[in-house]
């Protein structure tokens, strides 16, 4: 494979540091270098400087990139998303627009019991068309990595097959992706009077065969009222970690339940949603150490007015992580850009704080900090090339991609 040299970028937003989630002041702290270049070979950055030492380095055979008048930045890592699923949820969009809640939706049939029936009546090869499809979606916007998780099959075979799905997926496009089983996302219709049936499938069948067969790093669990207690969650996570899968919990996004304690007593690697988590909660994570994943486009796509509260998770020393939650039901959007901006407008994190939680942070939660996350020597060429010159840009200028170019492991897709 052929060196690239990406000369004169006006900003090269390296994040260079410790190979570790940031938090507080260091989140602010991006790294840029101004007229900004590098050289990537064999898919990894060899050096980083600026383009006057770069230019230096470069001979006949090397490929050169002119960043000039552009951002540059690692490639954003959405590290909540749920990418496999056949169908669409405009009925229930529609009813919200209407004036029904989430929760009314659900109880009547819709929400993801839709998306299971669609998603169960799809082949693997089908479900595999429309992954891809959206593999391109993250692409274009920037993103270069994905945690995707299972859950709208919720049989052994169908959640084996969403696995698969996933795990094909980064193997057959460029969008990298990291597998999590989500069984414990709903209780399936035919289980309706039966929640104890359900839940013995999932620790006695479903867990150690996924875990057999490696088709998944962790295990999440939607701990909401109506769909799994904190009892259930205890049970299902304590089975999960038998299996050594790590844990990401969905926690605190329709009520208060007391999910973020439960997230830091079972030593969860992240708590996501947290729009309804109190400073009792975020306490309780801060003195944990798990990372708070915020999922702004949730909150707007349902039309809800409650976001979480960052500003007090970053100034209790949390690392916190930004992502898209890209769902059919709650969050149809796969746009990181369109998740900074929500995060500055609407949730008070700075344009920094908002970068760093989608690169550097979303890796280290994903146990990827060591490869992805920041422009250094040693890490993989995974990068974005913006249309603008100020890094700030990206969440300013909004409902347009400024992604100009995106390359993965040195090769532009």
């Amino acid at each position: 494979m052929p060196s690239i040299a990406l000369l004169h970028a006006s900003q090269l937003v390296t994040l260079a540091g410790p190979p570790r989630a940031r938090r507080g002041k260091e989140l602010s702290e991006l790294g840029i270098i101004s007229d900004g270049a590098f050289v990537a070979a064999g898919g990894k950055i060899i050096h980083v400087g600026k383009s006057t030492e770069i230019e230096k380095l470069c001979d006949g055979e090397t490929e050169v990139i002119d960043a000039r008048g552009c951002i540059v930045l690692p490639g954003f890592v959405d590290a909540h998303t749920h990418l496999v699923f056949a169908g669409n949820r405009l009925d229930d969009f529609e009813a919200r627009a209407r004036g029904e809640t989430y929760e009314q939706i659900a109880k009547r049939g819709g929400g993801i019991q839709t998306t299971v029936r669609a998603t169960r009546a799809a082949s693997e090869d089908e479900l595999c068309a429309l992954a891809k499809r959206r593999a391109s979606w993250f692409l274009r916007n920037g993103t270069t990595m994905v945690e995707a998780k299972s859950g709208y099959g919720l049989t052994l075979e169908d959640e084996l097959k969403i696995l698969r799905v996933i795990q094909r997926v980064g193997k057959e496009t460029p969008l990298e992706t990291v597998p999590t089983f989500l069984g414990a996302h709903a209780v399936p219709a035919e289980f309706r009077e039966d929640r104890a049936g359900y839940i013995s499938l999932l620790i006695e069948e479903m867990l150690p065969r996924i875990a057999r067969e490696r088709l998944a790093e962790s295990c999440d669990i939607f701990c909401e009222r109506d769909y799994f207690d904190v009892e259930d969650v205890r049970r299902i996570l304590t089975a999960a970690k038998q299996h050594e899968l790590k844990l990401r919990m969905h926690v605190d996004q329709l009520t208060n339940g007391g999910g973020a304690k439960l997230a830091a007593e079972l030593g969860a690697t992240t708590a996501d949603h947290l729009e309804q988590t109190a400073a009792d909660g975020i306490s309780a994570l801060a003195k944990a150490n798990i990372q708070p994943v915020l999922l702004p486009g949730s909150v707007y796509a349902l039309g809800s007015k409650k976001y979480p509260d960052a500003r007090a998770m970053i100034d209790a020393g949390l690392a916190v992580i930004l992502a898209t939650d890209f769902n059919p039901g709650s969050s149809p959007s796969p746009s990181m850009p369109m998740m900074l901006s929500l995060a500055v407008t609407q949730m008070r994190m700075s344009p920094a704080e908002a970068v760093a939680a989608a690169t550097v942070n979303a890796a280290a939660s994903l146990n990827r900090v060591d490869e992805i996350g920041s422009l250094e020597v040693g890490k993989l060429a995974n990068f974005a090339i913006c249309d603008c010159e100020d890094y700030r840009e990206l969440a300013y200028w909004f409902g347009i991609s400024l992604v100009r170019d995106v390359f993965v492991r040195g090769e532009r897709v």
